[in-house]
């Protein structure tokens, strides 16, 4: 049977309230219990029972390996097949040396971040559950509202962009059967939209999963895929690689002049496409907005953010790893004509049933993806609104369905409403703007310097009491400003690759 959800109050079965002593953690995260006696510093969970944390809350059960698989979910995501596209722009001095550059900045940032999972002492201060309640805990203000706006926007940004990089997926595998079958006569074209109701009907199911620790599971067997299709993508590079008996590609990226599928590549599109291909490796990163949240399932002793560091740490290494092997092989396989998706870029032709597979894996991978960005903003509505209508039987009743096979499944007709118009209308915008390589841009360009770099480098000076004019504090600065304006290039950027597009778009019209 799957646990209740903990982003909602007591019970209530018709209309009989149950009282549950943790009701306070449901509606008030600040009111947590202190540790007052010297033992307690010592071994905090001594004398709280085997079935709740020290906050009252229901026992936490992740660890070193389920962090991973979130981070690496989170992480190796549809940004992994834009990557040969954006060392392409940038050529093969520019593009590594950005790609570990980024991934540095992560680390070190996501590192500073972990530590604010805890106001005060890091092993038994007052646990900050979202990235909102850490930035409340140690900035305050209306810096609580911003991050809030920017955090939850781009969550539902990621979703769109999730929802779009399925669809063409899915319409791989089906262009390239077709193809199959008709000897390559047909160029098989067909519509996306279907392709998106089919990824939003699955997740309007996956998304009554009620809670993101419960979400483990699926985020296991997407990090399987992500492995899986990355692979892939690197075998199909090497292989190609290896028929043309040569490593395309220049030091500077894309000449001008070049003719590709958008037309020829003049000098002011060159500036444009290098910009956007930073708010691609940006979003291939992008994991930060949801670090505390993830964190928040994670099981002590050893203290959260030690957890946390260790699998950071793990999972930037293997991503990275993977990122640098597919993007510089599709890079030395394509050259200049690098494609915005790297499988895409294989066409139609043998072996066709590896690329697939590898297809097939990034759906699977991109439906759990989904759920580890969604969970965060699903509970943070329905905290809300259990705070705002506590009595109200739409928002607080749950109701014991008894499913075959599987137990009794606790359904609240607020969270299967709500979160179903959510899928609904994050498919609709994903149909009306089918442009990949420029949403993931965007997002990339609009997450990563406010929620990776600002706030985690600023509630760490906050934490630490880091005087003005220091040395850490001069170093931290000159981050910040130097992430803040890569952020504003890579945004214009991708703008204008959207403006672009919009010359020769037709809404719910789009065909590949």
């Amino acid at each position: 049977m799957l646990p209740r959800s903990r982003t909602m109050p007591s019970r209530i079965h018709h209309g009989a309230v149950e009282e549950r002593h943790d009701i306070r953690h449901y509606l008030q995260v600040e009111v947590q219990p202190k540790a007052h006696i010297e033992t307690e510093a010592t071994d905090p969970q001594a004398s709280y029972s085997n079935c709740f944390d020290d906050d009252g809350r229901l026992k936490r059960t992740g660890n070193f390996w389920t962090t991973s698989s979130h981070i690496i979910t989170a992480v190796i995501g549809s940004g992994v097949l834009s990557l040969a596209w954006a060392i392409a722009q940038l050529g093969w001095v520019a593009g590594p040396t950005v790609l570990i550059l980024f991934a540095l900045v992560n680390l070190y940032t996501a590192n500073l971040l972990s530590q604010c999972y805890r106001s005060g002492d890091p092993v038994t201060g007052q646990r900050n559950y979202t990235y909102m309640d850490a930035v409340k805990a140690n900035l305050g203000g209306k810096k609580v509202i911003f991050c809030g706006l920017i955090q939850y926007l781009n969550l539902f940004g990621v979703a769109i962009g999730y929802t779009i990089a399925a669809s063409v997926s899915m319409m791989a595998i089906k262009r390239s059967n077709c193809f199959q079958k008709s000897g390559g006569k047909d160029p098989c074209h067909m519509s996306s939209n279907g392709y998106m109701i089919t990824f939003g009907i699955i997740e309007v199911l996956f998304s009554q999963i009620p809670d993101f620790d419960q979400v483990w599971w699926l985020s296991i067997v997407a990090a399987i895929m992500s492995f899986t299709y990355s692979t892939a993508g690197l075998g199909l590079g090497i292989g190609k690689v290896a028929g043309n008996r040569s490593f395309k590609g220049s030091l500077t990226g894309i000449s001008i002049g070049t003719l590709t599928s958008a037309g020829t590549v003049t000098g002011t599109q060159k500036l444009w496409r290098s910009l956007q291909a930073l708010g691609a490796i940006a979003f291939a990163y992008s994991f930060s907005i949801i670090l505390l949240e993830i964190q928040d399932t994670i099981r002590s002793p050893p203290a959260e953010y030690k957890t946390m560091k260790k699998a950071t740490l793990f999972s930037i290494i293997v991503t990275t790893t993977f990122y640098l092997l597919c993007g510089c092989m599709g890079y030395a396989a394509f050259g200049d004509l690098a494609p915005n998706n790297l499988l895409t870029g294989f066409g139609f032709y043998n072996p066709y049933w590896l690329i697939d597979i590898a297809n097939a894996a990034i759906v699977v991978h991109l439906v759990g993806a989904y759920q580890v960005f969604c969970q965060p903003l699903f509970a943070f509505v329905e905290k809300w609104s259990a705070k705002k209508w506590p009595k109200s039987d739409l928002v607080t009743a749950e109701y014991e369905i008894p499913i075959p096979f599987w137990g009794v499944y606790q359904l609240n007709l607020f969270r299967l409403v709500w979160r179903t118009i959510f899928v609904v209308l994050t498919t609709l915008i994903s149909m009306l703007l089918p442009f990949f390589n420029d949403v993931v841009g965007i997002l990339g360009a609009m997450g990563f310097w406010p929620l990776t770099v600002y706030f985690p480098i600023e509630m760490y000076k906050a934490q630490k009491k880091i005087g003005r004019g220091t040395t850490r504090w001069l170093g931290l600065q000159i981050l910040n400003v130097s992430c803040f304006f890569i952020t504003l290039v890579a945004a214009i950027g991708s703008v204008a690759g959207v403006v672009l597009d919009l010359k020769t778009y037709k809404p719910f019209k789009t065909s590949y």
